[in-house]
């Protein structure tokens, strides 16, 4: 059993100093060291510090001095209000660790940390607070180290667990049974889609604001990473990938996330491969720290982790402020879905009539719910044709074999039948040609529109059916 195990720290002359010892420490379910590494004298004297101030024992004058910047920048109301913060963060990798670094220094007053892993030479890229010394220490108590030496007032609670929804109640809970402060924002800095999703389902279905980091991994350019609704991040498949997964939960936007619209191209970083032999050993999954973590390493340039979680510390600040700022809060395209679903009705409607049949009355198997999944998740909000994102409906790729025919007629009622993996995504015009050459005509879509879009369209609907188990 992994809580059998033991871990032995590497001995401080591998990394650069002498005369340390071994530490012998067991391992957590989680397989992270259960303890931090033997503290210090400094570690002692900072300890010893917190615990007087966050038991009342320090001059007030020292705090707000210290924080009269943001307090001038805020205003005596608004910066009372940061004060008294409660803020969660789900994740001390290179996003969340920035992230928590500013709100503690801005002036949050409760924090509660939850990861379940420990401090790597590699994680010294971008972690904005870990040192040499603490690596092989859990993160969250290496975050709460270091930054008790910055502001010992602040409260912390520490969870070294991985996020389960299992555990929600407790970890999302109020602060304490005798201080019933709920949590005023979640941050989700977590890189595994299926606890990120379950984090983020969970926010929205207790109405527990949250805000989410995407993608900062293989991007490089600042000036692309973006605040906004989830629902409109593009160009990022974390963000792409997370998106889908709610809307089929039925959640379609609400949810802030910071985003990079970054495109890859010839020359940038990639997802790094496994090796051919791995693979040909078997069990790939097995490589990974968890089930389901990504075993692949992820090339990341150590500022953009560090600008998407200071984004995200500084939305908390306006946020729970209420200082003024311009972050959307949703881009509301249920109109334009209800219209596409309500020309995609008159399409089948027309072609059911050119079949010589009663067209009244009939239904389609499609929601608005389905429109918004292939408009925004299937086909990225734009034409499979000429890749324009105005003007959207959707329309059958091909002529059914059997033609527009009536199916399943029970007691008056009229449907047609209709998979979604046969709507493609164009705009009205180029639907308009297509009803007329394909659907109507004997024109066949490769030989219409070439290799290229035909290959696309495939893809498009390959990559639907990978996701079409979570539907």
């Amino acid at each position: 059993m992994i809580t059998e195990l033991h871990w032995y720290q590497y001995t401080a002359s591998s990394i650069g100093f002498t005369g340390a010892l071994i530490e012998l420490v067991k391992l957590n379910e989680f397989g992270a060291p259960q303890s931090s590494r033997i503290p210090d004298k400094e570690d002692e004297r900072v300890a010893a510090l917190a615990r007087k101030a966050q038991a009342g024992d320090y001059d007030e004058e020292l705090v707000n001095e210290q924080l009269t910047r943001t307090a001038s920048f805020l205003g005596p109301e608004r910066f009372q209000r940061l004060r008294d913060a409660f803020v969660i963060v789900v994740g001390l990798g290179g996003v969340g660790s920035h992230c928590t670094n500013a709100l503690a220094r801005s002036g949050v007053s409760k924090l509660r940390l939850v990861d379940f892993d420990q401090v790597t030479l590699s994680s010294l890229n971008r972690h904005a607070v870990a040192t040499l010394a603490d690596v092989g220490t859990p993160k969250v108590d290496c975050v709460r180290r270091r930054l008790q030496a910055v502001v010992p007032w602040l409260e912390w609670q520490c969870y070294n667990e991985v996020w389960k929804e299992g555990r929600a109640d407790k970890l999302l809970a109020a602060w304490n049974p005798t201080n019933p402060h709920k949590p005023d924002y979640v941050v989700d800095a977590i890189d595994n889609i299926d606890s990120k999703v379950a984090l983020l389902r969970y926010c929205h279905s207790h109405d527990i604001k949250v805000v989410s980091s995407m993608g900062a991994g293989c991007k490089s350019d600042p000036s692309r990473i973006f605040l906004g609704d989830i629902s409109a991040s593009i160009e990022d498949p974390l963000s792409r990938v997370t998106r889908r997964r709610l809307r089929i939960a039925g959640i379609k936007e609400g949810i802030p996330v910071v985003y990079s619209t970054e495109k890859p191209g010839l020359g940038k970083a990639e997802l790094l491969p496994l090796p051919d032999e791995e693979y040909q050993r078997g069990k790939v999954h097995e490589l990974s720290v968890l089930p389901d973590f990504r075993a692949r390493i992820l090339p990341v340039m150590g500022t953009m982790p560090a600008i998407f979680g200071f984004t995200v510390a500084n939305f908390l600040a306006m946020e729970i402020t209420g200082y003024p700022h311009e972050a959307s809060a949703g881009k509301a395209r249920e109109k334009m879905y209800d219209a596409i679903l309500s020309t995609l009705q008159g399409l089948e409607e027309r072609m059911v009539r050119e079949s010589g049949q009663d067209p009244v009355g009939i239904r389609i198997p499609v929601t608005a719910n389905d429109v918004g999944y292939l408009i925004e998740e299937v086909y990225r909000g734009k034409s499979v044709i000429s890749g324009l994102a105005t003007r959207l409906t959707l329309v059958r790729w091909t002529r059914p074999e059997q033609g527009f025919m009536l199916v399943n007629q029970f007691q008056g009622q009229k449907n047609v039948q209709l998979d979604l993996k046969e709507l493609v995504c164009m705009t009205k015009e180029e639907a308009a040609v297509h009803e007329r050459e394909v659907l109507k005509g004997a024109q066949q879509p490769k030989e219409m529109y070439g290799d290229r879009i035909a290959a696309l369209v495939d893809s498009r609907r390959e990559e639907e059916r990978q996701y079409d188990k979570y539907r």
